[in-house]
This record gives C-alpha cells, sequence and structure tokens, in this order.
C-alpha cells in the first residue's frame, strides 16, 4: 500500500513530534472528506515501561490521540487550514472494544463531518487486522498556530 503521506510529509503538517507523533503515514486520503492513517505500534514506545509491565497494552488516550492526528491531516493539508492546528475541543461516544499491543498496526480512519468557522466535528474508527479496537466522535477548534521560535 503506497503511501499518500509519507511521516516526513505528515511532520510538514502536523506540529507534533517524537514521542507523540503517532501516524507513520497516511494510506489513504480524500481530501475534505478523510483520511486514513497507520501507527506501527512497537515495544519501544515510552508508554509501555509502565502500561504495563509485563503486559503492554497500548494506552486507550494514545489510541484516541492518535485518531486526532489522523483526522488533523484532512485539514492540514487544504492551503486554508494552513498555519492553523486543530486542538481537540471534545470526544463523544468513546469506545474501546479490542486490546492493541506491540506488533499491532493500527489503522484510524477519519471523517469530516462538519466545520463551520474554526469549530467542527469528525468520527473516527481504529482497527487492527480488521477489527475495530475503538471508535468515537470528536470536536475540534482551529487555533492559530503559534510560531516556534
Amino acid at each position: 500500500m503506497a503511501p499518500t503521506h509519507t511521516v516526513v510529509d505528515i511532520m510538514d503538517l502536523l506540529p507534533h513530534r517524537y514521542p507523540f507523533l503517532l501516524v507513520d503515514r497516511i494510506v489513504e486520503f480524500v481530501p475534505g472528506k478523510y483520511a486514513i492513517g497507520l501507527k506501527n505500534v512497537t515495544v519501544n514506545e515510552p508508554c509501555f515501561t509502565g502500561h504495563f509491565p509485563g503486559m503492554p497494552i497500548f494506552p486507550g488516550v494514545l489510541i484516541v490521540e492518535a485518531m486526532a492526528q489522523a483526522g488533523a491531516v484532512i485539514l492540514l493539508s487544504e492551503d486554508r487550514y494552513k498555519g492553523f492546528t486543530p486542538i481537540l475541543a471534545g470526544v463523544e461516544n468513546a469506545r474501546f472494544r479490542r486490546r492493541v499491543v506491540p506488533g499491532d498496526q493500527l489503522f484510524m480512519r477519519a471523517e469530516l463531518l462538519w466545520i463551520k468557522r474554526n469549530i467542527g466535528k469528525m468520527s473516527a474508527v481504529a482497527t487492527v487486522d480488521g477489527e475495530v479496537a475503538a471508535e468515537m466522535e470528536m470536536t475540534f477548534a482551529l487555533q492559530p498556530r503559534a510560531s516556534a521560535e
């Protein structure tokens, strides 16, 4: 599966960096509509030192963040949203259905439902091996990006 956005492309769009950049590539993308991101979950993730020793499970909050980052690519790929950062403002109907563990490939499909001025809503589903691991709806607010001087 050829990426539509490599990790370098994603870093050009998102302000996130290690250890909080949680999308390795975008494998499918329709501007203004949806994006499917990939996160390769490895045992080297910093969270696994404490979550949980002897039973590593990728934290649900990081799955939520990975889905939000995949969703941010939908917006930040458009010229009119350059210079903004979508800030997570709400998470609704979040459900966790399957554990995500080292060695898993987590696919996050985010879909833009609507945007009005600087507020919007997306839905997202994360899967591993075709099984739903998590799903949610998220509200976001677009905020001008602060310059990193």
